[in-house]
Parts: C-alpha cells; structure tokens; sequence
C-alpha cells in the first residue's frame, strides 16, 4: 500500500529526565507521520471535517525499540495496512538519522459521520486516491 516518509526533529521539552524521548511523544510524532500521510493524497482533517467526517482513533499500539534523543532527527515511515472501509489502519517505523529502528506503531481509525456520530464507509473519492497512490 501507499508510504510516505515525514521527518521530525526532536525538541528538548519532548524529553524526559533520562534524556530520553517521553513515551507518550511518540503518539504525535505518529499523529503528524498520517497527517502529512493523507496531505500528500491531498486529503486533510479540515476539509474532511468539512464534509461531514471524523476520523477519531479506535486503537493506538506502539513498541519501543530503540530511545530518541534530543536533537535527534526522526524518521516517520507511515504505511496503509489495507483499503479503508469503515476503518483505516495504518503502520509506523520510526528511524534515527543512522536508520536505526526505533519505535513501530499502528493505529485504527473509523470514519464517522459528523451528524450522526455513528460509523459510516470510507469516501469512495478517498479509495480512488489511494488506489491512484499505490499504482504510482
């Protein structure tokens, strides 16, 4: 499926008392791995929400490989697991800049519709896309 790759610098408020970057970091440097994710489809939260669709977070697993550091320059590798339906899944790997293996992650989102506040199927126009996507 379609990949992307986000860069990411870490910022010295985003470690802990170790040094280390603070676990609970990771869930936004993911976070900004699928924005940047759906942008280049050209896709966006806003005009999603626009039309009538949220996308809030079903489940949320990461594993911690490796630390990051501050300073340290990451690597957000953000794959689509599978065609989204009613959910879209996602998987992340992130690197350092000596592509060590950090961190992998996944998460599950379910579109919504924003009236009804119940599960509806993914936009046709958002499969399109990434079926365009994934041939490139």
């Amino acid at each position: 499926m379609y990949k992307n790759l986000t860069t990411v610098q870490v910022r010295y408020g985003e470690t802990d008392q170790m040094g280390y970057v603070y676990h609970g970091n990771y869930a936004q440097y993911i976070e900004l791995g699928r924005l940047s994710w759906l942008k280049s489809l050209g896709l966006s939260y806003k005009e999603m929400e626009k039309n009538g669709i949220m996308l809030p977070v079903y489940s949320l697993n990461i594993r911690y490989i490796k630390p990051a550091f501050y300073d340290d320059i990451l690597t957000i590798e953000t794959n689509l697991k599978e065609l989204p339906s009613v959910r879209i899944t996602f998987e992340y790997k992130i690197f350092n800049s000596l592509n060590e293996l950090l961190t992998t992650a996944e998460t599950t989102l379910i579109f919504v519709n924003i009236s009804t506040g119940k599960p509806m199927r993914c936009p046709q126009e958002i499969v399109n896309k990434v079926l365009k996507a994934s041939v490139l």
